[in-house]
């Protein structure tokens, strides 16, 4: 058996140190290190992943030189996510980061570059990619079953008051709001779900901020190549947590729905309306990390590319333009 992969944490907050105690707890991996500017995020990450205080720094550079690592983690701010993949790839390390791969499109664009000239596996955290549900849809869609005309999906929560005084509402840090943030899961999963590219977005948000930065409700109708149309709400200011996704085409609809952030099933419907399929499954983050470690085993694509998340960050950058302009804005996809 080979040696446990030696895995750095780079951010250490609530959300990073959840994703890294399932590293720590994974047989095939091991946290050797973690960076965090935060003093007590260091202390208190550190004695739930057994990592001892010399093996915790203050900042990215230091670990990565004077650690010997495999991978990394990354579950710092989205504006810091460009840098420290950059970093991690120079430093010749794998890559398992949070969504969103980053803020920007050209920075995104940038990292898909970098990633497609590297021999390292630079994965995205988006765990719809791993989830049978999420998988039929996608499957389908290959197999030429379903032929995507109109989506509609809808992703609802209470992250305005979630968040409020954290980095997430600071757009310096985030890049936005819930769009950026737990929205991004929506729109990843629509565009990898039908296989198609966007090509224009029109959207209606409401703002949290008189700069309009933080958006707490978003509504996009957006374009693809091919003519599939989607209608796509996020809501932040909701009491409860919803997901549903429907793709219709000639051949009848899938349908994604859960409540709560874990369960998730699909229901597939013939034209005729017969129901001749379901499956669910619980969202777990667990699957993308183990997911993480067979395809830096198995030297093999991730289930989750920086390619694939890179839409979700072209489509983000746009619908922002398309609120505050009220234009349909083309949606920049150049690599």
């Amino acid at each position: 058996m080979s040696d446990p992969l030696r895995i750095g944490i780079i951010g250490t907050g609530g959300w990073g140190t959840h994703i890294a105690t399932q590293f720590h707890e994974n047989p095939d991996t091991t946290v050797a290190a973690l960076t965090d500017i935060s003093d007590p995020n260091r202390t208190e990450a550190g004695e739930t992943l057994e990592v001892s205080p010399d093996h915790q720094y203050e900042d990215v550079e230091s670990m990565l030189t004077d650690e010997q690592l495999d991978a990394v983690q990354i579950s710092s701010p989205h504006a810091l996510h460009h840098d420290h993949i950059l970093a991690a790839l120079e430093a010749d390390l794998h890559v398992f980061c949070e969504k969103p791969l980053t803020i920007g499109v050209g920075q995104a664009a940038e990292l898909v570059r970098e990633a497609d000239a590297s021999d390292r596996v630079l994965m995205v955290g988006y765990q719809r990619h791993v989830h049978p549900a999420y998988l039929e849809v996608r499957e389908a869609v290959e197999r030429g079953e379903l032929e995507p005309k109109l989506v509609t999906a809808e992703l609802t929560q209470n992250w305005l008051e979630m968040v409020e005084g954290t980095w997430r509402v600071d757009p310096a840090l985030s890049g936005g709001g819930q769009l950026y943030d737990s929205g991004s899961h929506l729109l990843d999963a629509v565009v990898w779900l039908i296989d198609r590219e966007p090509t224009h977005v029109t959207a209606e948000m409401v703002f949290a901020d008189d700069a309009e930065r933080i958006d707490v409700q978003a509504a996009l109708t957006v374009q693809f190549d091919g003519g599939a149309v989607a209608s796509i709400a996020v809501s932040g200011d909701s009491p409860d947590v919803t997901e549903r996704i429907t793709v219709r085409g000639d051949e009848g609809r899938h349908v994604i729905s859960g409540e709560g952030w874990d369960h998730r099933e699909v229901a597939v419907t013939d034209a005729d309306g017969t129901e001749r399929d379901s499956i669910a499954a619980d969202l777990s983050s667990y699957e993308k990390v183990d997911a993480f470690v067979r395809a830096v085993r198995n030297d093999e694509e991730p289930p989750a590319t920086a390619r694939n998340a890179f839409y979700a960050t072209a489509l983000t950058e746009a619908a922002y333009e398309a609120a505050r302009t009220g234009e349909r804005v083309a949606v920049d996809t150049t690599f």
